[in-house]
């Protein structure tokens, strides 16, 4: 055995039990109690919670927007991801006019393969379908491993909206590949009307930021987005679910049978829109925006009930002058926020403030995304999948912090939140790569994820 992990609680979404895990080859290949075999290396984890590495299916890692580019690159962006026990990224690579979808994913790729600390894998963002050559790339890109397709119902004059009729014909398609369709609801044409409105006014700091896009900008496209896929049966994901209205109806979609899955967002479970009054606001403007206190309510009520399926990320930070440039305009704002290390410690604190289970954790950021997106080898502490395993201190509290953070950022919207219980060593593919506050992996290690059609 190339690892033994003794004696700690082993986690699973569905049950919880005290245990030894043994590793051989990058595999799980035994779990049982009193485990005697040899290993290299052997873990004592009494006291400690043995979990499954978290994938944040939700990131926007060196990201051009806003006349820059996101402050984490792939390298420091999945080094950050390993100090917080996620070991799978998923990044959103844009296809623009002119490009295909695999052309797209390679160019990201090659970025990625040198860097990446742990596994990665791509869904695509489609911006313009090519005359239809988009569409027809569908089922290769499948076979190539890409298996999700983002839509834009927003960032119109960005030239990245989609239209109703190009939704529908990637809902179909997707659908026809074995793929899902993921979507960012807003409505443009409201936000654009309000930002004119504002403009004229005079009315330019962060807190306007929130008033040109709040609950029912959100919630009429989320509700048409449900519609569109309810009505062709066809599956949606809709990501950074932030609002309560449109959340209800996704949730009664889903409560019908529909292929619907929700994902929210730390940022939306921690703040309201309080923040964009805060001299530092502008730190906090991302898209959608953090939104007020009954839709945080409600985001909670879907999380322990289980109609939230996923809690990712969309971990995309700008440097503070950055965001700087903003300070007197809101609309200059570079969107984004980081998060990518503080998911699974903020989720699994949570838990250990029991506002959910710890199995409840691992459900949201572990099992569920790697069923939702193809990955049976991740997501479960369970033989014959990849030893990406988490121990976890259910006593160490930890204060974040950019100065103990492991990102490329100069600031967090984190900062001096207190995470109950902490990860204290992750392991990829039984590779040790963070071990009690220090990145101890190489980058170049993770490797590309080809994920599996949807049956």
């Amino acid at each position: 055995m190339d690892l033994l992990i003794k004696n700690g609680t082993i986690i699973k979404a569905e049950e919880s039990f005290v245990g030894d895990i043994a590793v051989s080859g990058g595999k799980i290949v035994c779990i049982g109690t009193g485990l005697t075999m040899q290993a290299e290396q052997t873990v004592d984890a009494t006291g400690m919670l043995v979990l499954p590495g978290a994938l944040d299916v939700h990131t926007h890692l060196a990201m051009p927007f806003g006349g820059t580019v996101s402050a984490d690159g792939y390298l420091s962006g999945t080094r950050a991801a390993a100090c917080g026990g996620v070991t799978t990224v998923f990044d959103y690579p844009l296809q623009r006019k002119g490009q295909g979808i695999i052309e797209t994913v390679e160019a990201r790729k090659k970025m990625c393969d040198p860097e990446a600390c742990v596994d990665y894998a791509f869904h695509c963002c489609i911006t313009d379908l090519n005359g239809g050559a988009v569409l027809d790339e569908f089922q290769d890109a499948v076979s190539y491993g890409i298996t999700s397709f983002k839509c834009f119902l927003v960032y119109k004059k960005e030239g990245m909206m989609v239209d109703d009729g190009t939704l529908v014909k990637v809902l179909l398609k997707a659908k026809a590949a074995g793929a899902i369709t993921n979507i960012h609801a807003e409505n443009p044409d409201l936000i654009d009307m309000n930002i004119e409105q504002f403009k004229n006014e005079g009315k330019l700091s962060a807190w306007y930021h929130y008033l040109s896009r709040p609950e029912f900008v959100e919630a009429e496209a989320d509700k048409r987005a449900v519609h569109w896929a309810t009505s062709v049966d066809a599956p949606l994901y809709i990501v950074h679910m932030a609002d309560k209205e449109g959340l209800t109806a996704a949730a009664a979609a889903k409560a019908k049978g529909y292929d619907i899955y929700i994902e929210t967002c730390p940022q939306y479970l921690e703040f309201t829109c309080d923040v964009y009054k805060r001299e530092d606001g502008r730190n906090f403007v991302c898209s959608p925006p953090i939104k007020g206190q009954e839709s945080q309510d409600a985001l909670w009520d879907a999380i322990k009930s289980g109609m939230i399926d996923t809690v990712a990320t969309d971990h995309c930070p700008f440097q503070s002058y950055e965001k700087d440039w903003g300070k007197d305009d809101f609309t200059k704002i570079p969107n984004g926020c980081a998060g990518i290390e503080n998911l699974y410690p903020y989720m699994l604190s949570a838990a250990n403030e029991d506002k959910i289970t710890f199995n409840r954790a691992v459900a949201l950021c572990a099992t569920n995304p790697a069923k939702i997106f193809g990955c049976p080898s991740k997501g479960s502490l369970t033989v014959g999948k990849d030893a990406d395993i988490v121990i976890y201190d259910p006593k160490k509290d930890v204060t974040i912090s950019v100065q103990n953070m492991h990102s490329d950022y100069d600031h967090t919207i984190w900062e001096g939140k207190m995470v109950h219980g902490y990860p204290i060593q992750t392991y990829v593919r039984g590779k040790l790569v963070y071990d009690n506050g220090k990145f101890v992996g190489e980058p170049g290690f993770g490797q590309y994820i080809k994920r599996e059609p949807r049956k």
